[in-house]
């Protein structure tokens, strides 16, 4: 069986996150984030990537934006832009992605989440792509914005991915690098492989 492409999403988290001193916060969003995270999936063929946040003022701003690039303006000036941002979808918690997911699918997600601090028994890429090369289950992957995934969240996660590693032990990559990267490793073209 090939890859489940179509069974491997995403979701930008923005709460629980901590901030640089440790504490549980929601962070704010980001139009870089917001565009970078679409343009990835798009070109990984993930259907959906879910933007995170219990705030209101940042889903409307979310909102904002995905209707300005497929609806508007936006979608005349840009096409391959909205084609990219339809993929986006504001959800309140991640329990909300992970029930429109067994909704679809008719089977709870895996989820996997990540982080830059190394975790024990954490899931290498490698090991995560020969498990979506075989799997029926759809997976969701977490991604935590301001300074990673809160524990909780962390370990609400089915397994946890090792993490990006530098050649010098720098390790702070931003999240829509992280996320390319790791799609590439996950989902990427290895060549005759597809």
């Amino acid at each position: 069986m090939g890859l489940q492409r179509a069974g491997f999403y995403m979701a930008l988290v923005h709460y629980p996150v901590l901030n640089r001193k440790g504490e549980v916060i929601a962070s704010a969003l980001t139009n870089l984030d917001l565009h970078d995270l679409a343009r990835a999936a798009r070109t990984y063929d993930v259907p959906v990537c879910y933007i995170v946040t219990p705030l209101n003022d940042q889903q409307a701003l979310a909102g904002r934006l995905i209707r300005h690039w497929c609806e508007g303006i936006g979608k005349t000036l840009l096409p391959n832009r909205a084609e990219a941002l339809e993929r986006l979808r504001v959800v309140e918690h991640v329990g909300d992605a992970v029930l429109e997911i067994e909704r679809e699918w008719g089977k709870s997600p895996t989820v996997w989440a990540t982080s830059a601090r190394e975790q024990e028994a954490a899931l290498s890429h490698e090991a995560a792509r020969r498990i979506l090369e075989r799997s029926e289950t759809p997976h969701l992957l977490l991604l935590g914005t301001g300074w990673g995934l809160a524990p909780g969240a962390l370990g609400r996660a089915d397994a946890l991915l090792d993490p990006i590693r530098g050649v010098d032990g720098y390790n702070h990559l931003s999240v829509r690098c992280a996320a390319a990267i790791l799609l590439d490793r996950l989902l990427g073209n290895r060549g005759g492989d597809r």
